[in-house]
This record gives structure tokens, sequence and C-alpha cells, in this order.
């Protein structure tokens, strides 16, 4: 499975229709979607997601349920480096 770094940036003023909407219908991901672990950032304004997918497209049926509040940011995540020989 792919794994992906969702940014997410709250909407002004919208922080706690946020956490009600949560907490009323849960993350609302789709079949497929898998949700990995997550951080919020110190002030509180972007949560940054680790999610797995095989189907990209996923996270456009997933983002329709929140686009009213937050923008979302979805970044593809490639193998971690290796070190070099060298140091």
């Amino acid at each position: 499975m792919g794994q992906y770094m969702v940014i997410e940036t709250f909407q002004p003023g919208c922080k706690d229709k946020i956490y009600e909407r949560f907490h009323q219908k849960g993350r609302m991901l789709p079949p497929g979607l898998v949700y990995v672990n997550s951080w919020l950032e110190k002030d509180g304004n972007r949560c940054f997601q680790l999610m797995e997918t095989d189907d990209p497209s996923l996270f456009h049926v997933w983002s329709e349920h929140w686009k009213d509040l937050v923008l979302m940011e979805i970044v593809e995540l490639g193998e971690k480096p290796k070190p070099s020989v060298d140091g």
C-alpha cells in the first residue's frame, strides 16, 4: 500500500465545528483508505495524518466530507533515503 501524508489546514473559526463533526461521524473514510496515525500542530491549526491506500482517488471521496471546514494537501510518500557508504 502507498503511504500519504495528509496536511489539513483548518478554515478560520472552524476548529470547534471540525471536532464536533469528528465526534459525531468519525473520520468518514471510504473503504480502502486506511488511517495510520496523526499529529496536531502545536498551535492546533493544522493536522498531519499518515494514511495508506492502493487507490489515491479515495482521497477525493473522503475530502468531500470535510471540504467546508478544512483545506487538504495530500503528499505521496516515497522510500526513506538509504545512508550512503560515505556517511
